[in-house]
């Protein structure tokens, strides 16, 4: 066990891991943040993707030993946000959300995205997005929801 120290969604956090525990499952069941899904396991899917120091990775491709001393957050961390609200809210209205499961991620990538650039076209938005995937929505309401943000 590895004793590992990091922030998470603002609040400094320590737990007792295995070497080899993906990001994923310790924050899913040491934490209980449920926002964080399982997919693919792959790093293909996106359902499981948080920011790590601001920047959107698939959790279930970095070993939680990886985050020591970094800052991870998740939708439970963001739910206050201005823009995150935003955001939710351009979902919502645009049609954005069909089954739910993989909009998570696709929260987390835009809103990274859109912290990240302060004028973005449509191009920009859809190669952002390609790591995440979705079988219900089409990706167009998707992107429209991101773009009516900026």
């Amino acid at each position: 066990m590895v004793l590992v120290k990091f922030i998470l969604n603002g609040e400094r956090v320590e737990a007792d891991v295995e070497v080899n525990e993906i990001l994923l499952d310790t924050l899913r069941y040491r934490f209980g943040l449920k926002s964080v899904k399982r997919g693919c396991e792959r790093g293909e899917c996106g359902v499981c993707t948080v920011l790590l120091d601001g920047e959107p990775v698939y959790s279930c491709m970095i070993l939680t030993v990886q985050v020591d001393g970094h800052r991870v957050d998740t939708i439970e961390g963001l739910r206050n946000d201005e823009l995150f609200k935003k955001l939710i809210y351009s979902f919502i209205e645009n049609g954005a959300i069909q089954c739910g499961y993989c909009t998570p991620g696709f929260l987390i990538t835009a809103y990274a995205l859109l912290k990240k650039y302060k004028r973005l076209d449509r191009e920009t938005v859809l190669k952002a997005l390609e790591g995440n995937l979705c079988r219900c929505t089409g990706y167009k309401k998707i992107v429209d929801a991101i773009m009516k943000i900026v």
